[in-house]
């Protein structure tokens, strides 16, 4: 199948993508500013002579030409027509398409569904899902989708190209994302126990009812079942160099078509053998499962288990996790009816049959051996916080995300002793081709107020003040990466456009500059009453991944570490993060 322009399909899908004109373009911060907020995000993180030696490069960088022609350089790739973002290219290619670990789990990300009691069997379960994604996909194709909005206005739609009918492609030295047009192509990949099947959703021209999708998919869990298959789903959760090398070997081997087939369909329905119970094992379930009836390469993977969970897990690379939230919402708050027929047809489907020689066989062995390594070192916890949620929040005079992340730097520091640099995602899609900026989370306010709590003599009403600053220093904080007035990114830029030869300036040689961008917290948030949990891994083997499901009557916390020499403990980390919750309430009820 072709390959869509970026213009073929703003065009098609045009009530979508009607504001995308009038989206104002990221900022290029102003130099001095960006660089005294750097200098005030090292103060709780460094001592004294440290300090004194990173705010010595900062003002240098600041008073040099060399700093005032990276910035001019910078503001007029700002301005170039023919460049949408100043930060996408780079951004993509060094967070994502040029990064060479495995996607899972190092990049992937998942959420976990609440059961449906609706719902008795998985392949029921598997056809509402289908058909109600397919129907959120219509109103794409159709026009009837519009922006999602905030109190400021309309957000960029440009991730929604790649949420259907892409996939990421494995290629030396960076990935690509391979589109098709949506409409025309309504079909999906189904998986079971490591073999793959194609489902046409129209058939003789018309759509597959719930109850049509379901048969279908009974009979494709019988063929399955009876049946085996080299897992070549695993070759996805490989290293990006080696998957590219294989990837050339099964099109050298005739499977051009197969991948191609895979490739191209709208999305993945996974139907996994396992029947997790705890929390746990149900995020590891959705998360990444044994690997071996996945596509992690597809952008929507729609997956569920036998004893009827469900959930969905996303590849990273083109689009943050907003898009989908608001999809899979949708999909599950508003379910197409099932339509009542007496005439339910036995609908076609197709499996696809991989041709494994020897070479491939072992390069899938290899890749499970990988797979298992890595995520069995993922040490998961999810804490259920059922004392209060966001009403509580709200009523006691507090942002709940600034509320949950000062929550979280103070248990950090009751299990570590200290604060260390923290990532909170702020959303950038104001612009266009927005997607991220980094909030930098630990603050002289944060920390002094975490002090403060660990001091006998601080009075409950100076720990309230501490804490009160705090919050407002933290929702200050993600207010301006919203803006696109952040640190990282204006500093990101101002490294890009560094021309070979030149000398890098000492603000970036500096030790700080790296470690205050090393995650020991990568933390970000969502709210859903749909998910029972959310999560993805931590970006450093030092540090933990934070998802908090803020919802109204409690909190869902996904805490993943690496088990490895750092000795890290995503249980300890909860189990703080509770204490913490019970003690910034009692606190401001005085208790």
């Amino acid at each position: 199948m072709p390959v869509s322009t970026t213009r073929d399909i703003e065009y098609e899908y045009g009530r979508l993508f009607a504001q995308q004109g009038q989206l104002p373009r990221l900022p290029v911060p102003d130099l001095r500013k960006t660089l005294a907020k750097y200098g005030e995000s090292l103060e709780p993180l460094l001592p004294s002579d440290k300090l004194a030696s990173s705010k010595r490069a900062i003002q240098e960088f600041a008073e040099s030409a060399q700093g005032q022609a990276l910035q001019q350089r910078l503001e007029e790739r700002a301005k170039d027509p023919g460049c949408a973002n100043w930060l996408e290219e780079w951004w993509n290619d060094l967070s994502y398409m040029g990064y060479r670990d495995p996607v899972i789990p190092y990049v992937s990300y998942h959420y976990s569904f609440n059961d449906d009691p609706l719902c008795s069997r998985p392949n029921q379960r598997a056809a509402k899902l289908i058909a109600g994604a397919m129907a959120f996909r219509q109103t794409i194709i159709d026009g009837s989708l519009a922006p999602e909005t905030t109190k400021t206005g309309a957000l960029c739609s440009h991730s929604y190209k790649f949420m259907f009918n892409a996939c990421r492609i494995p290629q030396k030295p960076s990935d690509i994302c391979r589109m098709v047009p949506y409409a025309g192509n309504d079909t999906v990949v189904v998986i079971r126990n490591a073999q793959f099947f194609v489902l046409p959703l129209v058939q003789d021209g018309t759509l597959l009812t719930q109850a049509e999708i379901e048969g279908v998919l009974d009979r494709i869990v019988a063929q399955a079942d009876a049946n085996a298959a080299v897992p070549v789903g695993l070759l996805t959760a490989d290293n990006r160099d080696a998957w590219a090398e294989n990837r050339r070997l099964l099109i050298d081997a005739g499977n051009a078509a197969v991948l191609d087939a895979i490739e191209s369909l709208a999305f993945v329905v996974a139907l996994e053998s396992s029947r997790p119970v705890t929390r746990v094992e149900f995020s590891h379930a959705i998360w990444h499962g044994d690997g071996r009836s996945r596509w992690f390469d597809k952008p929507c993977q729609f997956v569920v288990c036998d004893n009827g969970r469900a959930g969905f897990c996303g590849e990273h690379s083109m689009m943050d996790g907003t898009p989908t939230l608001r999809m899979v919402q949708d999909v599950i708050d508003n379910p197409p009816s099932p339509i009542e027929s007496a005439n339910v047809r036995n609908c076609a489907f197709e499996q696809l049959h991989f041709r494994t020689p020897p070479a491939l066989v072992a390069a899938v062995k290899a890749a499970e051996s990988l797979f298992v390594e890595g995520t069995e070192k993922q040490h998961v916890a999810v804490l259920n916080y059922a004392a209060y949620g966001k009403e509580e929040i709200k009523r006691l005079g507090c942002s709940p995300d600034a509320y949950i992340q000062l929550a979280l730097q103070l248990a950090y520091t009751r299990l570590y002793g200290g604060a260390r640099p923290t990532y909170e995602s702020g959303m950038t899609r104001k612009f266009l081709h927005g997607r991220t900026e980094t909030c930098r989370s630990v603050t002289r306010d944060s920390v002094a107020w975490c002090r403060a709590m660990a001091l006998p003599s601080s009075s409950n009403e100076e720990r309230i003040g501490l804490f009160q600053t705090a919050l407002a220093t933290h929702t200050r904080l993600v207010r301006e990466a919203v803006e696109g007035q952040g640190v990282d990114r204006h500093l990101l830029g101002l490294r890009m456009v560094l021309r070979p030869g030149e000398s890098k300036p000492e603000i970036f040689e500096d030790p700080a500059y790296a470690y205050s961008s090393h995650w020991y917290l990568s933390t970000s948030q969502v709210s859903s009453e749909n998910f029972t949990s959310y999560g993805w891994s931590e970006v450093t083997p030092k540090g933990y991944g934070v998802a908090y499901n803020i919802r109204k009557e409690c909190l869902i916390i996904h805490i993943a570490c690496m088990r490895n020499e750092h000795a890290l403990n995503s249980d300890h980390l909860a189990q703080y993060f509770e204490t913490a919750l019970n003690d910034i309430r009692s606190m401001l009820l005085k208790i």
